[in-house]
């Protein structure tokens, strides 16, 4: 048995002892078990994570909305939810929709709330107007592919108005049709489509340098090539028109046994970072807030969300990718501790940049949101 002390969402001050396997009744769905491991986290010096909201089952993308309020989309459950966080009260979840088909990603733009459910994009608009009678969605289109294997989305506005939507390979390794493994960009009513970049496994994760409005995004490596090959990478694309190495390379120079004759690697955009083997690294954010120190600003923060098919667990962890004059300067981790030897209580996929400065990151096997800030 043993007794931590974790804060209690929305935002109070007073924390409460929780004895694994003996909460009260009164807070059953309230906290998961796996809140009482949150003293296993270890952040930089003057860093501290509390428990945002618990009963999000399944949390994958998050979206900022309206002030106060957060979307977060899932996967195995099907739901989208909306969690609110006004006036100091207790912060409440939503249920905004359900029995979707995978709907992981989640963006807000001009009070219309989009979702990605593997085949479809769809709109809820004025979705904050009552968040408890939510609007019935639109079809914005679907006109993606209806494949499970990767099918899952991570979506996002970038500074040009465009919906970016990226279309996973459905495969573990193969050549795939044009509409697969590459990132897509449409207007917010489904016209304009057009691909953005190729050569791209499975992003699950993408940002814009908000200096150079460029476009950086995580992808994840092939399987069975082994415990340390390839990485998973963090990728750079300032154009479109590029094309990026699946399937016929990995990493920054390893031909696919299979596909690398296809094309060497020199023909293709190597990544601007590798990140480590069979990690998952999924959502990514540049940090945009003022509270953390100097050197985070600017840089990139990434949820990984861990491996599956290492002889030793890797991942389950927030890293911090630094950046100078544009360029990647290491790879370092953040936040650690959702890995304890070879037994995971949470998997981080997302990252997202509160008003505040605050950094939330949930996790979708615990069901919750976690929220890290820095004090001196």
């Amino acid at each position: 048995m043993r007794v931590s002390r974790v804060a209690l969402a929305g935002g109070l001050s007073l924390a409460l002892l929780i004895v694994v396997g003996c909460i009260p009744g009164q807070f059953a769905g309230f906290l998961p078990t796996s809140a009482a491991e949150l003293g296993d986290i270890t952040l930089p010096p003057g860093f501290r994570i509390e428990l945002y909201a618990a009963d999000v089952p399944n949390a994958r993308q998050m979206a900022a909305g309206p002030a106060g309020v957060v979307f977060v989309g899932s996967r195995s459950e099907g739901k989208v939810y909306a969690v609110v966080d006004r006036d100091g009260a207790q912060r409440q979840v939503h249920v905004l929709a359900s029995g979707l088909n995978m709907p992981s990603g989640v963006a807000f733009r001009d009070g219309s709330l989009y979702v990605a459910a593997v085949n479809r994009v769809l709109r809820f608009r004025d979705v904050a107007r009552d968040l408890t009678k939510p609007p019935k969605p639109e079809i914005v289109t679907d006109a993606y592919p209806s494949d499970g294997h990767h099918g899952w989305k991570f979506i996002a506005f970038g500074p040009d108005g465009m919906l970016y939507v990226p279309v996973g390979a459905p495969c573990n390794i193969c050549e795939p049709k044009p509409m697969y493994a590459a990132i897509h960009r449409m207007r917010p009513d489904g016209s304009g489509f057009e691909t953005f970049a190729r050569g791209i496994r499975n992003t699950v994760g993408f940002d814009w340098d908000p200096a150079t409005r460029d476009l950086w995004f995580t992808d994840n490596g092939r399987d069975m090539l082994g415990d340390d090959r390839p990485p998973d990478e963090l990728n750079h694309a300032p154009r479109p028109g590029m094309v990026f190495g699946f399937p016929t390379c990995h990493g920054k120079n390893i031909p696919d046994p299979e596909f690398g004759r296809l094309r060497p690697c020199s023909a293709t955009t190597p990544p601007a970072l590798e990140l480590g083997p069979h990690v998952a690294a999924l959502g990514m954010r540049f940090y945009t807030g003022k509270m953390f120190p100097e050197r985070y600003r600017s840089g990139i923060f990434i949820a990984e969300h861990g491996s599956w098919n290492r002889t030793h667990k890797i991942g389950y962890r927030v890293m911090f990718v630094p950046l100078v004059k544009g360029n990647s300067a290491g790879y370092e981790v953040f936040a650690e501790g959702w890995l304890q030897g070879e037994n995971e209580w949470g998997r981080p996929v997302d990252v997202l940049v509160e008003p505040s400065g605050a950094l939330l990151v949930s996790d979708d096997a615990a069901g919750a949101i976690y929220r890290i800030t820095y004090s001196k």
